[in-house]
Order: structure tokens, then sequence, then C-alpha cells
């Protein structure tokens, strides 16, 4: 009796966060409530009380929940005898992500557009863990291909991963702002190949 409560007690969090996913989407991040939340997962507001704190920790909770399709698919092979291609690889995957996961895609789009980073969301300006996990592994990489000799000249694999970095959080941005039709969005498997192209020796 106990693993069934508990069992829908984490169908209800998770309810509760697909909710919120949704009227932050539609209302932005400052303008909604708990009540807001609580009304449209069709609970009530000390159920959402049980289950998180506050607003901000069901914002985490729901940027979390989005994460796992990356971490999950955006894979950096270690063992890729042409590095380079294995950043290709990882880079163009989080654009099928985008593609593939409406949750996912939903998130970012609050995160990026519908979310002031002041009081208790200040935190999120700076670089998350996961971001930070993928500069790193975006690093390791490009240390593997340069001791192939597989990058250009005058090049270290700590400024080309920074560069990729910004590159990428800039073209989800404008992939994500553009819509189906953008330019940025039918476009962006070509410019990651581009990008990519652009390091190799």
């Amino acid at each position: 009796m106990v693993r069934k409560t508990k069992e829908e007690a984490e169908i209800t969090r998770l309810h509760i966060i697909d909710a919120a996913r949704r009227v932050f989407l539609q209302c932005g991040v400052s303008h909604t409530s708990l009540e807001k939340i609580a009304a449209a997962a069709g609970v009530t507001r000390g159920a959402v009380y049980w289950h998180f704190r506050n607003k901000s920790e069901l914002f985490f909770a729901m940027r979390e929940d989005a994460i796992l399709p990356f971490v999950d698919r955006v894979v950096f092979d270690a063992d890729d005898e042409e590095a380079l291609a294995g950043i290709e690889t990882a880079l163009l995957e989080i654009f099928r992500v985008l593609a593939d996961e409406q949750k996912t895609r939903e998130t970012l789009e609050i995160v990026s557009f519908k979310c002031e980073y002041v009081d208790e969301l200040t935190p999120l300006m700076g670089c998350s863990a996961g971001q930070q996990a993928f500069l790193d592994d975006l690093t390791r990489a490009y240390a593997r291909a340069a001791a192939r000799g597989l990058l250009r000249p005058g090049a270290t694999p700590e400024v080309l991963a920074t560069d990729t970095f910004m590159f990428v959080g800039g073209l989800v941005k404008h992939w994500l702002e553009g819509g189906p039709e953008s330019p940025f969005r039918q476009g962006a498997e070509e410019m990651v190949r581009a990008h990519v192209a652009l390091r190799r020796a």
C-alpha cells in the first residue's frame, strides 16, 4: 500500500511539472502563480506545496526534467578515432532532441524567452551544472582531436570548446525563436557541419 502511495505521489508530481510547463509557456514565469499551476494540474494548491516549497523550486524541477534527453542522447564518443566527427555527431543530436522532445523544446523556450532572471531565479544567470558538463566534454573532445593532429593550427581545445559552446547556445535560441520555417531551423544541420569543418586541420 505504501509503495502504491509513493508511485501515485510521483505521478502527481510529474503531472504538476507538466502543468507548470504549460502555464509558464502561456503566461511567462513572473505572471504564473502556484494557484494557476494547481488549477491547470487539477489539484489543490496544498498538493502543489506538498511537492514543491515554492515556484522557483518547481521551475528548477521542470528544467531538470527536460534536460534528461540531452544527458541520455548527446554523448561525445571517447573511442571515436576521428574525434571531430564525434563532436559533430553530438552537436547534431542536440537539434534532433529539440525536434523530437516537445517538453524539452518547450522548457528551453521558457528558459530563453519567458523568464526574468531576478530574485530567486538569479542563479540561472550562471552556467548550470549541465552546461558546464557539456563544456567540459567539448574541451576533452577537442583535446583528443588536437592529440591526433586534427585541429587547425593556432587554436587551443579550450578556446575552440568555448567558441562551440557559444555557437550552439546562440543557434539553439534562434532555432527556438524562428519556428519551423526559420532558416536557423531549416539550416541547423548544415551550420553545425560547417562549424566543425572550420576547425579541421
